[in-house]
């Protein structure tokens, strides 16, 4: 079983995904590589967060994407070098117009209740990611679809408007129970049904057991697996554990098995034999980018002297080399340096004061009050920047970005707030000035979903209300075309747009930096990171600590 990479677009990590270096674990020399394979054992994890929901088409946060990830399934995942594969789909093909896409689905497959799964569910689930009442931010790669037509109980024909860029790889979505969710579709009340928060019934590697609010989720390995049979790792338990420093001592104390490091922490704080001879230690670019984002509805920050003068203020390469000690790179728009889509001729923006105060006060920002304040129509420019508790990552940022700011005359007060209530409060109904946070990007250049200025709505991922009639077109035309020449031409475009415009300040990319257990085997290094193959991730007899239950 190959898990699933992170193809969607989530906040928070917001997602770790992998380029074409990787860095890697070091063998301790114990021969241990060698044992053989068994099943037992218990993998605990961390989540900084309270899950927002265990139904993952209706949630936008990595830490419910994770856990969902396990539960659900799609038609189709990734590979260990980023190469579409089958999942609940044997086969597929499609028509020579582009327009016509049909899967065979395994005729193997159950839900964890024992219900079969058949082509009725993925009908279903397009109803539900259409429906007006679904609270989903991925409903346009289903609302490019004509048509889904349960041919018979093992295969499905999906008929699209025109040709659509992404109609493979959208069927990576996760697909849900008919059986189960059909009334709660229909009523507009899935984020109510009760398997969003205390009985999910999946077709994946994992089955839920329990879960306690603000401590812990429990999966167990689901025996029926349609693919290998039960996951090697029987127990899988995710604490809630708000804080990376507390994560991490709790790394150390083997209260968890795997965390994702922080420069710092992989750097200059693991580097001793006894952690090492503990713990793998990876390292490889990932494919999510951290920025200062901005409510574009305030009028100070509509102005994009505004934002282009903040971004001259902040001095990114100080930001990589001091919080994330080198373990980066500089993010000029949306796309990660080194992929096809990226484009290096974009506008940028050195660090430089004296320009950030011209450009401020061309938009008015000229006076400065007792304070050192900037002051226009009377009002001290000051706003309140937030972000997440427990990532000392964004809050070192936000600091280093208040107290730049701080000397172009500009005010900021950092807010810190727990992650469930800073996503649901803030960041959906748009109670914020600033926020400091992270875009996890897909294997697949189309944004729509964050930049489309129709894509503002509570439940869409457009946080910070971005509208811009040419930005529109090229998303739409960028999506509208199977030849990567083609749509590179769109994006290179939709990045210079992005890149003047500066509707965020894109900050960098951080390098990913997970650590686990050396008592777990089978892990592999790989484009898609090291937990494309979770399933057979195992532990060796001898080498385990639970018993599961």
């Amino acid at each position: 079983m190959k898990i699933r990479s992170a193809s969607l677009l989530l906040l928070g990590c917001l997602l770790a995904g992998c380029g074409s270096e990787v860095g890697g674990a070091v063998d301790d020399g114990a021969g241990q590589q060698n044992l053989p394979p068994a099943h037992g054992d218990t993998l605990v994890e961390a989540l900084l967060g309270n899950v927002s929901g265990l139904i993952p088409n209706i949630t936008s946060d990595s830490a419910s994407h994770e856990v969902g990830g396990l539960i659900y399934t799609g038609l189709v995942t990734r590979d260990r070098d980023l190469n579409i594969i089958g999942e609940m789909a044997e086969s597929w093909r499609f028509s020579r117009d582009c327009l016509d896409l049909t899967f065979k689905l395994r005729p193997n497959v159950t839900w964890h209740d024992g219900h079969p799964f058949t082509a009725d569910d993925v009908v279903f689930t397009y109803q539900t990611m259409i429906h007006p009442k679904t609270p989903t931010g991925y409903r346009e790669d289903f609302r490019a679809v004509a048509r889904v037509e349960a041919v018979d109980p093992h295969t499905v024909r999906i008929a699209y408007k025109k040709v659509y860029a992404k109609a493979l790889q959208s069927w990576e979505t996760w697909i849900l129970p008919k059986h189960l969710l059909e009334r709660y579709v229909l009523e507009g009340r899935l984020r109510d049904a009760p398997q969003n928060w205390h009985g999910p019934i999946g077709t994946g590697p994992y089955r839920f057991k329990e879960m306690r609010s603000g401590e812990k989720i429990v999966l167990v390995a689901n025996p029926d697996f349609y693919e290998e049979g039960r996951p090697y790792i029987s127990r899988i338990v995710y604490r809630v554990i708000p804080s990376q420093a507390t994560i991490f001592l709790e790394l150390k104390a083997k209260g968890v098995d795997s965390a994702n490091l922080t420069a710092l922490q992989y750097k200059r704080q693991t580097e001793y034999p006894a952690f090492q001879k503990a713990y793998w230690k990876f390292r490889y670019p990932s494919s999510g980018y951290t920025y200062l984002g901005f409510n574009l509805k305030d009028p100070r920050f509509a102005d994009k002297r505004v934002r282009q003068a903040f971004a001259h203020a902040i001095n990114k390469r100080e930001l990589i080399d001091g919080v994330l000690l080198g373990l980066g790179r500089e993010a000029t728009g949306p796309y990660k340096p080194g992929t096809w889509v990226y484009n290096p001729t974009v506008k940028t923006y050195p660090y430089d004061m004296e320009r950030a105060r011209r450009l401020l006060a061309e938009a008015g920002w000229k006076e400065k009050n007792a304070d050192g304040l900037l002051v226009k129509d009377g009002q001290p420019f000051t706003f309140v920047l937030l972000t997440n508790q427990g990532n000392d990552e964004r809050k070192k940022v936000a600091e280093i970005i208040q107290a730049s700011l701080q000397e172009l005359g500009v005010g900021v007060e950092i807010r810190v707030l727990e992650w469930a209530s800073f996503i649901k409060e803030y960041v959906k109904k748009r109670r914020f000035d600033a926020i400091v946070l992270g875009w996890g990007i897909g294997l697949d250049p189309d944004q729509y979903e964050i930049w489309h200025s129709s894509k503002t709505g509570p439940d869409d991922l457009n946080h910070i209300s971005y509208a811009n009639p040419e930005v529109d077109e090229l998303l739409e035309r960028g999506r509208s075309s199977c030849v990567d020449a083609e749509r590179k031409k769109y994006y290179d475009r939709l990045q210079k747009v992005l890149a003047e415009e500066q509707p965020i300040v894109f900050l960098y990319f951080r390098d990913a930096l997970p650590a686990v257990s050396r008592r777990v085997h089978g892990i592999i290094e790989s484009p898609n990171g090291v937990r494309f193959n979770f399933t057979d991730w195992y532990v060796p007899q001898s080498l385990q600590r639970y018993t599961a239950g």
